[in-house]
C-alpha cells in the first residue's frame, strides 16, 4: 500500500518507527524526507553503473544487474542496521519517485512480515510540496524583520525571543551559516534543497494570527538563496532597529565569534580575501589586530570600516525609514533577554 503525502503538516501525524530512503548516499546528502535514515540499495557507484548500462546495453540488463545489488545491499541492511527490530517494527520506505529501489526492498521486508508502506511519488513527491510552500504559497504571517548593524545580537534576541514565546524562523540556523564572511560554521552549510525543506516546515507551522520575526539577511545567507516569497515579503516587511554603541557590538563579537578566534589561521584567511575590497594599510592593520589576539578592537575595526557602511547601504535599499527603534548600551545577558521582550512588544504593535 502506498502513503499519499498530502500536505507538509501530515509529516508530523505520520505513525511510522521509521522513514527509509533508500537512494544514493549522494542523493540522500542533497535532501530527504525530515526524519528520514538512509539504507541505500544502489551505492552511488552501483547506481552509476546501472544507468550506464541502460542506455548504452538495455533496460533487461540494466534491471538484471541492479536486482542482484539491490538483493545483495537489502542482506547487508538485514543483517546489520535491521538485525534487532522485531516483528512490529513499521517502516515507510522510499526511493526517487516510488519505483523499482523502494519497491524492491519493501517487497523484501514485507516477506520477512513487516508491515510495510511506500510513500507514493518518493521523495519526488516530498520536494513538490516543498517546491509549492517556499515558492508558490505566500508567508502566512505577518512578518516583521529585526535589523541593527553587525554585531546587534540579533540572532541571540531572536532565539531568546522564541524561547519567550514569539514566532520566531532562524534563517541562519536553517542555513548553518551566520551570514557574513565570517559566518561559517562547523558542519558547513546544507544543499539549497535540504534549506528549502527545513524553510518549508518552519513555513507550513506558522500561526497566521501571530507576527513572524526574522532578521534582516542579504537574498543570501552565505551560499544559499532565500526563496523568492519570504524574501519579498522581508523586504515588504515592517522594520525593528537595534541601536547598539559600537563597543559594546565588539565585546559582543568577541564572544560570539570566539570559535574564529581561536583558528588564527582561517582568520587571517578571511581577511586576506578582503583584499580587493580595503586599501592595503587597512589590512595589515586587521592581520596584526589578529595576530596579536585583539578581537574586540579587530570587530570593532571591521564593523566601522567594512560592515556598517554596507548595513547602511543595504538598509537603504530594503527600508523606507519606519518601522520602530530599540536602543541599549549593553550586550550582556540580562540586556539580551530585556531586548528580546522589547521585541516581541514592538512587532506586536506594528502588525495590530
Amino acid at each position: 500500500m502506498a502513503l499519499q503525502l498530502a500536505s507538509i503538516a501530515q509529516l508530523h501525524a505520520l505513525d511510522f518507527d521509521t522513514i527509509i530512503d533508500v537512494r544514493s548516499p549522494a542523493e540522500f546528502a542533497e535532501d530527504h524526507v525530515p526524519g528520514a535514515i538512509n539504507l541505500p540499495v544502489l551505492s552511488d557507484a552501483e547506481r552509476a553503473r546501472v544507468g550506464t548500462i541502460y542506455k548504452q546495453v538495455s533496460a533487461f540488463d540494466a534491471r538484471k544487474i541492479g536486482a542482484a545489488l539491490v538483493a545483495r545491499n537489502a542482506a547487508r541492511h538485514l543483517e546489520g542496521p535491521l538485525a534487532g527490530l522485531n516483528g512490529g517494527w513499521r517502516p515507510l520506505v522510499y526511493c526517487w519517485r516510488g519505483g523499482q529501489r523502494s519497491g524492491s526492498f519493501a517487497a523484501i521486508l514485507s516477506q520477512v512480515g513487516w508491515r510495510v508502506e511506500l510513500l507514493a511519488g518518493g521523495y519526488k513527491s516530498w520536494r513538490k510540496l516543498v517546491v509549492a510552500q517556499v515558492y508558490d504559497a505566500a508567508v502566512a504571517a505577518p512578518v516583521v524583520v529585526l535589523e541593527g548593524n553587525t554585531g546587534s545580537a540579533k540572532t541571540e534576541i531572536l532565539a531568546a525571543a522564541a524561547a519567550q514565546g514569539a514566532q520566531v524562523i532562524d534563517l541562519e540556523g536553517l542555513a548553518n551559516h551566520r551570514g557574513s564572511l565570517f559566518g561559517a560554521m562547523p558542519g558547513g552549510q546544507p544543499g539549497q534543497k535540504a534549506f528549502e525543506s527545513r524553510l518549508a516546515r518552519a513555513l507550513a507551522a506558522l500561526d497566521p494570527a501571530r507576527p513572524l520575526l526574522v532578521e534582516a539577511e542579504s537574498s543570501r545567507i552565505g551560499d544559499l538563496i532565500v526563496p523568492r516569497q519570504l524574501w519579498a515579503a522581508m523586504c515588504a516587511a515592517p522594520r525593528v532597529r537595534l541601536a547598539i554603541p559600537l563597543q559594546a557590538r565588539a565585546a559582543y563579537l568577541a564572544r560570539a565569534y570566539a570559535d574564529l578566534a581561536a583558528d588564527p589561521g582561517r582568520l587571517t584567511q578571511i581577511i586576506n580575501s578582503m583584499r580587493r575590497l580595503h586599501p592595503a594599510e587597512v589590512i595589515e592593520t586587521w592581520l596584526e589586530l589578529a595576530e596579536a589576539g585583539k578581537v574586540a578592537e579587530l570587530a570593532a575595526s571591521l564593523m566601522a570600516l567594512h560592515y556598517d557602511p554596507r548595513y547602511g547601504r543595504q538598509r537603504a535599499r530594503h527600508s523606507d525609514g519606519g518601522g520602530l527603534e530599540i536602543a541599549a548600551e549593553s550586550l550582556d545577558e540580562a540586556a539580551l533577554q530585556g531586548l528580546a521582550g522589547r521585541v516581541i512588544a514592538a512587532a506586536q504593535g506594528l502588525v495590530d
